[in-house]
């Protein structure tokens, strides 16, 4: 069997469990998607790639799909430009998008310092419900900790940062899900485990850090 065979025989099987009455000439909205995949599969198969050129080929469609820059991004004026609705109430900085990679922010503050903030380069894990999601002022602690530089070469995989989020009994509660958010740790792109350890609480103004101690003493309250 070829490695095209065998891509059609394991979206036949997909497409069979997606829609077990499927008769492969009607919409089904799965089974297009396995189509379509199939289809550029088979396009880079029809390329007479060898196994190496395949690789590589594949590594690039992969980057492409995910949104990703096939070549580094430097910071020359042709790649970033100003979006004054992301300065928000800080007057103090100049926002701007890049061009290439549109979740990757560029300020510039008065004193001529440089920031750079990658959108997409990072998602949460909570350690004990295992649900997914991004934001929360996560990206800023990842910031923070590993900068971005120019030039910049997003890697394929994205931080994966650990959190515990939950109610705290007895304290201020602005968000009936959680009042207590634990950052604890996260797992680069190339698998190293850091330790974070930043620990945050509603307080007048929003989510407010505090130390450990106060956060440990928050579990003993932790709502069931």
């Amino acid at each position: 069997m070829s490695m095209s065979e065998w891509a059609e025989n394991e979206v036949k099987i997909a497409c069979k469990h997606e829609n077990p009455d499927w008769d492969g000439k009607s919409f089904d909205y799965g089974c297009a998607c396995y189509q379509s995949a199939l289809k550029a599969y088979k396009s880079i198969f029809e390329d007479e790639h060898s196994g190496m050129s395949f690789s590589f080929t594949r590594n690039i469609l992969i980057r492409l799909l995910n949104e990703l820059p096939l070549t580094p991004i430097e910071d020359t004026e042709d790649n970033f430009i100003e979006s004054c609705g992301f300065n928000g109430k800080d007057s103090n900085k100049k926002t701007y998008q890049c061009c290439r990679m549109y979740s990757l922010f560029k300020d510039v503050y008065k004193d001529g310092t440089v920031k750079y903030n990658d959108n997409n380069r990072c998602y949460c894990i909570d350690v004990e419900s295992k649900n997914t999601y991004s934001g929360g002022g996560v990206g800023k602690i990842i910031d923070e900790l590993f900068p971005i530089t120019m030039p910049y070469m997003p890697p394929a995989n994205k931080f994966k940062v650990y959190t515990q989020e939950f109610i705290a009994v007895g304290y201020k509660a602005d968000d009936e899900d959680y009042n207590t958010r634990g950052i604890l740790y996260c797992i680069t792109p190339e698998g190293e485990k850091v330790e974070i350890n930043r620990f945050f609480a509603d307080g007048e103004n929003g989510m407010e850090e505090i130390s450990q101690l106060e956060y440990t003493e928050r579990l003993k309250h932790k709502k069931d």
